[in-house]
C-alpha cells in the first residue's frame, strides 16, 4: 500500500491533505480506494489503540468489522483464536492481514490476524458483484486463527477515531464523484448538458467544504465525540455523490455507460460503495444527535 504508506494520522494537524489524497485515488479508480482506504484505516486504528508500530512495505492491512456477532473470540492460556463467517472483507484475497472484530466472553473485541491458510480462507462465490467487483469483498472462514487483541472490550467503536475513519470513507465518496463528474466536464455541449455541469460544480463544492469543516474540526478537537460530526458529512457527501451520477446520466444519456468502460465502471463502483451508507438511517441518526445537542444553524 504504497500509495497511502505515508499517509497523515486522522488529527494530527494534516486531515486535510489525509482526506484529499484519499479523494485523488477515488477520482482515479474508487476500488483501488476503497483497499487503500482500509489499509489506513488499519493503520490509524492500530497507532489510537496502541498497537505495535507501523505495517511493512510489503504488509496490506484490511479492517473486517462487519457483523461481529458472525466470528467468536476463544482465549485459552493467554492465547486467542478466532471461528466463524466474516462477510464483507474487502481485499480478502490481497490483504495479508486485517483487523477483526469478534465476540468474546467480554463483549465485542478487535484483533489482527494474518490472513492465510488454513485459519483464513476466502469463501469463493460469496462476492458475485459488478459494481465494485475488484475490491474482492468475500465472505473469509475463520478456523481457529491465532489471534492477537488490539484494545479492549468496545475499544474499536469506543474511541473518536472510529467516526474519524468515517468522515475518512466520505473522502472516498467525495473522489469517486468527481471522477464520475470528469466525464461530464469533458463532454458537456449545449444547455442542457451546461445546467447540469453546474449543479454538479455546486453538489461537489458543498461535499468538499464539509469535508474541509470536518477536517479542521478533528485537527482541533482529536479527542472530542465526532459522531455529529461524521453522521453529517457522510449524509452530505452521499447525498451529492448520488445527485453528481444521476445528473450526469440525464446529461449524457447512456452514450458514456455504454462505450465508455472506464466510466461505466466508476459509476457502477461508485454506486455500490455509495452503499456503504446507511441512507435513512444515517438521516434519523443524525436527527436524534441534533435534539440531543441542537446545532448552531
Amino acid at each position: 500500500m504504497l500509495e497511502v504508506a505515508d499517509l497523515p494520522l486522522p488529527g494530527s494537524g494534516r486531515t486535510l491533505e489525509r482526506f484529499e489524497r484519499l479523494a485523488a485515488i477515488a477520482r482515479r479508480d474508487p476500488v483501488a480506494a476503497r483497499l487503500c482506504e482500509g489499509h489506513a484505516d488499519a493503520v490509524a486504528i492500530r497507532a489510537e489503540l496502541g498497537d505495535s508500530g507501523p505495517p511493512a512495505p510489503d504488509q496490506s492491512w484490511g479492517v473486517w468489522a462487519a457483523a461481529p456477532a458472525s466470528v467468536t473470540a476463544v482465549e485459552k492460556d493467554g492465547e486467542w483464536t478466532l471461528s466463524g463467517d466474516r462477510p464483507w472483507c474487502s481485499g480478502a484475497g490481497s490483504c495479508t492481514h486485517a483487523l477483526v472484530t469478534a465476540t468474546a466472553p467480554d463483549g465485542v473485541r478487535l484483533f489482527a490476524v494474518s490472513n492465510r491458510a488454513p485459519w483464513a480462507v476466502p469463501l469463493d462465490g460469496t462476492w458475485p458483484a459488478v459494481g465494485m467487483a475488484g475490491s474482492d469483498s468475500r465472505t473469509v472462514r475463520f478456523t481457529d486463527a491465532p489471534a492477537r487483541p488490539v484494545g479492549g472490550p468496545g475499544s474499536y467503536v469506543g474511541r473518536p477515531g472510529f467516526w474519524h475513519g468515517g468522515v475518512g470513507v466520505a473522502a472516498c465518496w467525495y473522489g469517486g464523484a468527481t471522477g464520475v463528474a470528469d466525464t461530464l466536464l469533458h463532454r458537456a455541449r449545449g444547455p442542457h448538458a451546461l445546467a447540469h455541469l453546474g449543479a454538479v460544480d455546486v453538489l461537489l463544492r458543498s461535499a468538499r467544504a464539509v469535508l474541509r469543516e470536518a477536517a479542521a474540526r478533528i485537527d482541533a478537537e482529536p479527542a472530542a465525540d465526532a459522531e455529529q460530526l461524521a453522521v453529517r458529512v457522510r449524509c452530505t457527501v452521499e447525498s451529492a455523490a448520488s445527485e453528481v451520477i444521476d445528473r450526469v446520466g440525464r446529461a449524457l444519456g447512456a452514450g458514456p455507460l455504454g462505450h465508455d468502460e472506464a466510466h461505466a465502471r466508476r459509476v457502477s463502483d461508485l454506486t455500490v460503495y455509495l452503499r456503504q451508507s446507511h441512507a435513512e438511517a444515517d438521516l434519523a441518526r443524525l436527527g436524534a444527535l441534533l435534539k440531543e445537542e441542537p446545532p448552531a444553524w
